[in-house]
Order: C-alpha cells, then structure tokens, then sequence
C-alpha cells in the first residue's frame, strides 16, 4: 500500500467483522476447553507493530482461565543461569488452556541479540536450539502458531511521537524503544536471519501486515481461526431459577457500612 492512511479500514466494518470474529473465538475456547487442546499463539514484531492492541481484541471477550497472556519481565539473575527456554516452559499450556505470548523465546533472536545483552555463542545456540525445542512442542500435540508484526519506519516513528504526546500512553514508550530507531537496520537483519532458521514446517512464521492496525488485527485473527479445526461445542442447558419468597430478611441500616462517594454526581 503505497497510502496507508488512505487505506485504512473503515471502523464500522472493521467493528462489524471484529465481533463476528470474536464470537469465533470464543466458540474456538470452547472447543480448546472440551477436547482438552492445547494452544499457543506467539506474537512477534518491532516495537510499536501493534502486537498488544490485536492480543488484547483476541482475549477480550475470553475467559481468563482458558485464555491467558504471558509477558515475561526481564530474567532474574537465576533465570539468566537456566536453560534459556526453561522460563518460558513454565508458562506453556496445559490441557484444555491458550496461552499467547506477548513476546516470547525469540527476544533473544531480536532484541538480545541487537543490543548485546546475550553473547555470540549463546544468539547461535538459540538458533539452533530453537527449531529443536519448537519441533518437540508440536510432536507433544500443543498448536503452535507464530505471528511477526511488521510495520513501516515511518509508522513506527508516527506511532512513537503518538505515544510520547499521550499521557495514556506514554508508559508504552521506553528508552529501549527509542534505540530501536537508531538501530532499524540491525533489527532487520536480525528478524532476516531468525526466519532463515525457525521458519520451519512443524512451526511455519506467519506475516502481518502492520501499518493498518485494523486490518492487522482482523487478518491475524481470522488466519488463527481458519488454521485450527475447531468445531462449535453446544453449551450447556441453563435455565434461571424462580427467586425463592422472601424468608424476612432485612438488609441493616445504610449508615453502618462505609461507601464509594458518588464521584459521577458532579459530572
């Protein structure tokens, strides 16, 4: 798209279609909960490619038992003495569970790599590690899928000085972000040479086109939903009872119990 602005999606149908999807997700939920599955959902990209803003529409309507986020702070001085995917281990599904990874194992293909916070030997054992470790996951029955974010230099840049103009979203912007402007290069070569290594057919990267968020966030869910076979599972058979009558209860005086002051009065 040679205009991005130009070519954004209108919100009514983009709201119209997110909705319809959502209500795919929560019927894929369903499914992963009765045939005790095991999904996870790994999402990759540059800073500011809209990874959160697409994961938060996927679980926004999931229960939060079956459908879970993990974003990993940076290890601890004894996780950095692990096996480098022994942290993220812990956090994999169990059965009838979705857990999607906002940024996951691949931060030391990305950014551990281009800043220099792992060393040479340890970024080539990734690389050979990594295919290993994904091809295990698979054979065990869990559903991997990988989604790489990609978005524009001078989206990114537009979506940076949003941020540092936002006070709601100003906490999203770090100075690590920042370096990754200066370092845009580094960070394509380093997102080139991941691919050549973990693009694998057990665990294949899918591409998302970014600049759009709406669009972006459409086309990923629906890919998600059309590359697990899921089938619609019949709810259950609920009926609401009749309200018993009344046994004489009384709730206590008002004045005994300390409340929220109506703050939306004065409004």
């Amino acid at each position: 798209m040679t205009d991005s602005k130009a070519a954004k999606l209108p919100r009514k149908t983009y709201e119209k279609e997110l909705t319809r999807l959502q209500m795919e997700l929560v019927k894929l939920q369903e499914w992963v909960r009765a045939q005790g599955a095991r999904l996870v959902v790994v999402f990759e990209g540059r800073d500011a490619a809209g990874k959160g803003g697409t994961i938060q529409r996927v679980t926004e309507h999931l229960n939060p038992r079956v459908a879970r986020i993990a974003a990993l702070p940076r290890p601890t001085e004894r996780q950095r003495s692990q096996w480098y995917f022994q942290r993220y281990v812990e956090h994999l599904p169990a059965g009838g569970e979705i857990v999607l990874f906002d940024r996951s194992w691949y931060n030391r293909a990305g950014v551990e790599h281009v800043m220099g916070f792992c060393t040479p030997e340890e970024y080539r054992l990734f690389l050979r590690q990594c295919p290993l470790f994904e091809r295990m996951l698979v054979e065990d029955g869990i559903l991997l899928r990988k989604y790489w974010f990609s978005v524009s230099d001078t989206e990114q840049q537009e979506r940076f000085r949003k941020r540092l103009e936002d006070p709601l979203r100003r906490w999203k912007l770090s100075p690590m972000d920042l370096e990754s402007i200066t370092r845009w290069e580094a960070y394509s070569r380093a997102k080139d040479e991941m691919m050549v290594h973990t693009d694998i057919p057990e665990a294949p990267w899918y591409v998302v086109e970014s600049d759009d968020k709406r669009r972006a966030r459409l086309n990923m869910i629906a890919h998600l939903l059309d590359s697990v076979p899921y089938h619609e599972v019949p709810p259950p058979v609920l009926e609401l009872p009749d309200r018993p009558p009344s046994t004489g209860y009384r709730r206590p005086p008002r004045d005994l119990q300390a409340y929220v002051p109506d703050h939306a009065a004065h409004l």
